[in-house]
């Protein structure tokens, strides 16, 4: 009989149990006594609790962890990383506990919350490209490029200069190290650890025995900037400073733009003329375009191979046509590569007469019985044109004239000689230059009758009638000014 009531009160326990779950169910919360890793999700619905768990993982995204790289360490948050929770499912587990299944599984799972509770854990991962793109922007702040071996030259003598070691982080095994870790060895509680990312030793390119060929001058030219301004010459002095010195290993390409750039006055350069859309304006560092230009003759001569060469928009007054090589911000460079078997250096230096010189050495190669030069070639001339045209808010006998500039369409050719005799003739490149109109501008405010003369001459671009129009304005206006 006692056994009999033990089970009907057991029957009548589990009755309302499942009545108080079918109603917990309606209201779809989690039972008291469930965490998800470390959050208290007892009584959440699953929009509450997923809630809870974002702003969890947007805690945690405040956690560090360090990074060894060589000889530094960084710290970096793991919401830098990309770290996040995987496994949202684990809220509908954690709503079904105790609900699911059997009333005596849930009358069972519900008895050991209310002793020990239950504790989901949350499964972490990391975005494999978020880590790469950090990888790759912030942990290679510490790469040291290896200093290939290179030349110094003093009193006409070669000096060997030995290169140094550098040191490259290897991004791909730094990323599967941060990886690994995030996904296998982190955990919410933090930690101390260090990850060491690996690095790799790069060695220096050069020799004392390779560069111990470079002997000869392949390649020289000079050009004078006698008439340039302080500042003018300063940029060339700089340009030339910045070149001198450069060591170009067998096919290593070379950009002035690289090795002049930036053009502020912490890098040497002041303002100075310089063309900008076929005028002549002041820029941080105007007159560099003959720093390059030197360059281009020289390296031509030394029969390197030109990978990128640009005319100057107008023409300049140092060299002939042709000859020329400008640069300009990111667009315009002059490039070129070293197409020898062997080492070369860059010579660049000023005079005190204001002449720039480029020299550039290395093993000669070619037959003693050949030469060459070059020849600038004009391919056609294009003479400024004369535009009449009016300026309503000058007065009648106001005249402005701008200069023309004749545009010119120019070649320039190799002549190889071998004892005397030309045996090729090669062409080098073709520029072209801009021109631009003589530009005559009257003011025509004044007198109607005379105004509107003066127009039909502007109409007809008729500069001699536009002249005679306002000849008796020009006459009266200077007698009153003498006057």
């Amino acid at each position: 009989m006692r056994k009999l009531w033990s089970r009907c009160a057991l029957a009548v326990c589990m009755a309302v149990m499942a009545l108080g779950m079918t109603v917990s169910a309606e209201e779809a919360t989690i039972l008291n006594g469930v965490m998800i890793d470390k959050v208290d999700v007892s009584g959440m619905t699953k929009a509450e609790a997923l809630a809870a768990l974002t702003s969890y993982e947007e805690q945690l995204g405040e956690q560090s962890i360090r990074l060894g790289i060589g000889d530094n360490v960084m710290e970096v948050q793991l919401s830098e990383l990309g770290v996040a929770f995987s496994n949202e499912e684990v809220v509908d587990e954690a709503l079904g506990y105790g609900r699911t299944g059997n009333i005596v599984k849930r009358y069972k799972d519900q008895k050991d919350l209310q002793h020990s509770g239950k504790v989901y854990a949350l499964s972490w991962e990391a975005d494999e490209d978020t880590v790469r793109a950090y990888v790759e922007e912030n942990c290679t702040q510490y790469d040291q490029e290896a200093k290939n071996a290179s030349l110094s030259r003093e009193n006409g003598e070669f000096h060997f200069v030995a290169g140094e070691q550098g040191l490259e982080l290897d991004v791909d095994a730094a990323v599967s190290t941060i990886m690994d870790y995030l996904e296998n060895g982190w955990s919410s509680d933090g930690g101390e650890e260090t990850l060491t990312l690996a690095t790799k030793v790069t060695e220096p390119e050069g020799s004392s025995e390779e560069l111990a060929y470079v002997t000869d001058l392949l390649g020289s030219f000079t050009t004078s900037f006698s008439t340039s301004n302080a500042n003018r010459r300063k940029n060339v002095n700089t340009g030339a400073e910045h070149i001198n010195g450069t060591v170009l290993y067998p096919g290593e390409e070379f950009s002035t733009y690289e090795v002049v750039q930036p053009f502020t006055e912490a890098n040497g350069y002041a303002m100075a003329g310089s063309y900008l859309n076929g005028e002549v304006v002041d820029s941080m560092g105007g007159g560099i375009c003959q720093v390059s230009t030197t360059l281009y003759n020289a390296v031509i001569r030394a029969e390197l191979e030109v990978t990128e060469r640009s005319p100057h928009s107008m023409t300049v007054s140092y060299v002939e046509l042709s000859e020329d090589a400008a640069i300009a911000g990111t667009y315009k460079d002059f490039k070129f590569v070293n197409s020898t078997d062997y080492p070369i250096y860059i010579e660049g230096y000023t005079t005190a007469d204001r002449k720039i010189t480029f020299n550039i050495y290395g093993k000669e190669t070619r037959d003693a019985d050949r030469t060459i030069s070059f020849e600038s070639v004009l391919v056609s001339k294009t003479d400024p044109t004369t535009v009449l045209t009016e300026d309503a808010g000058q007065g009648l006998g106001y005249k402005s004239v701008s200069s023309g500039r004749t545009g010119y369409v120019a070649e320039l050719y190799k002549v190889v000689k071998v004892n005397g005799v030309e045996t090729e003739r090669t062409k080098v490149n073709k520029s072209t230059y801009k021109g631009s109109n003589r530009v005559v501008t009257y003011g025509t405010a004044g007198d109607p009758v005379t105004s509107e003369n003066l127009r039909a001459a502007i109409a007809a671009q008729d500069e001699a009638l536009a002249d005679a129009n306002i000849a008796p304005i020009v006459a009266a206006n200077a007698a009153a000014a003498a006057q």
